[in-house]
């Protein structure tokens, strides 16, 4: 008889453990169902924010643990959660971390800053950033830093790419007057004479100006190296700002400026650059900051033709393509281009070149135009995805 109640006894507890244990499962099935919803509304694109968070299983329950740049994720999977009736214990590292010590901000010190997928110089090169931006500073793993660009791209970066700062420092930097250099591609020298170069720089470039007589600008770089830039060569920033006019023809003109210039996969700046990363460098050298990425450019704007329907385009209109979709696969956008007018448009495709969609013409690009998806209009369009420099000044205030 015993023996028998021992059985049932020792079934019963069986039954409870696995019942338990499958209620325990079940929480934490669901918290990772939670903080994958979590993770779909506030950070959709890894690109552009960083939101990792595990569930770990330990003696005393639950713990979230990961680093996120999004406090507000946080605080809504925390009250997803309490709803839920789900305890966990909180130990997400919220970035900026802590170690780094208030440097949470960088200016980029260099004419183009290269920007790793992975903290080592053999890592994809994801995109750049040129002399004078102000990035936000995330993390520090060995000597590289994890950053943010103005257009919330996150890469890492070399110590030589910035310069660290504090808010404070930003601040000064920022409310200081400023030159940006306008030609392609030149130099700042040691003294007006033009014979030693401090560093090379690329359009688009800030400087702080210290000094200024008729031939030259007297900067100063992040790191407070001195040098002086011609001005035949750079305007003042405000001055620059003000001649700004939004217009297709400014930007057609940008766009053949760079005819030439090589093909550079994660490039952004007058040296190199990728085809996105060329519309991008267009758009800002005309005022506008525009998203990183093809894939992210073709949602910005304004729809205008999906059909091959070229007669609807204007100067400016950003060209899209890639893999179109079926019943089983998605729509995949790799490659965008700049409509500059007369069934042409000019795009990054081993070199900045002038590519035709009209099948008669001697530079006919069949191949993309045999994947042509969409095109989209960025210029004068109110977007929250797109910033006029003259209303925002990202990079300046």
């Amino acid at each position: 008889m015993k023996r028998i109640l021992l059985q049932k006894t020792f079934v019963l507890i069986l039954i409870a453990l696995n019942t338990a244990c499958g209620v325990h499962m079940d929480e934490k099935k669901m918290m990772a169902n939670e903080i994958e919803g979590v993770k779909n509304v506030f950070a959709p694109d890894k690109r552009t924010a960083l939101f990792n968070i595990e569930v770990l299983d330990g003696p005393s329950g639950f713990t979230l643990v990961g680093e996120t740049n999004l406090p507000k994720a946080i605080d809504s999977l925390k009250i997803v959660l309490k709803e839920k009736g789900i305890k966990a214990k909180n130990e997400v590292r919220i970035l900026p971390a802590n170690d780094l010590e208030g440097m949470t901000k960088a200016i980029i010190n260099i004419s183009a800053a290269n920007l790793r997928s992975n903290p080592k110089h053999s890592a994809e090169l994801a995109t750049q950033a040129t002399l004078g931006t102000v990035v936000n500073v995330l993390k520090k793993e060995g000597d590289w830093y994890l950053i943010q660009t103005p257009d919330m791209y996150l890469a890492w970066v070399d110590p030589g790419g910035i310069q660290l700062m504090t808010e404070e420092d930003v601040a000064q930097w920022t409310a200081s007057e400023k030159i940006i250099y306008t030609n392609t591609y030149g130099h700042a020298f040691t003294s007006i004479d033009a014979k030693n170069r401090v560093s090379d720089l690329v359009a688009g470039s800030l400087l702080k100006v210290l000094n200024s007589d008729d031939n030259f600008f007297e900067v100063e770089f992040p790191d407070r190296r001195k040098a002086y830039v011609s001005k035949e060569e750079a305007l003042e920033y405000n001055t620059w700002l003000s001649n700004i006019d939004y217009q297709a023809d400014s930007l057609i003109e940008t766009s053949r400026t760079l005819i030439g210039v090589p093909y550079l996969w994660g490039g952004t700046s007058t040296k190199g650059v990728d085809c996105s990363g060329y519309t991008k460098t267009i758009y800002f050298l005309n005022g506008m900051v525009i998203p990183r990425d093809a894939s992210q450019q073709v949602h910005a704007g304004m729809p205008i033709d999906s059909v091959s329907d070229f007669s609807k385009l204007e100067k400016g209109d950003l060209l899209f393509f890639g893999r179109k979709a079926t019943e089983t696969t998605s729509e995949k956008v790799v490659h965008v281009g700049m409509w500059i007018g007369d069934n042409q448009f000019i795009h990054a495709s081993e070199m900045v070149r002038i590519s035709s969609v009209d099948k008669d013409s001697p530079n006919y690009d069949e191949f993309n135009v045999g994947r042509y998806l969409r095109t989209q209009r960025l210029l004068n369009q109110e977007d929250p995805l797109l910033k006029n420099l003259n209303i925002t000044k990202p990079l300046k205030d």
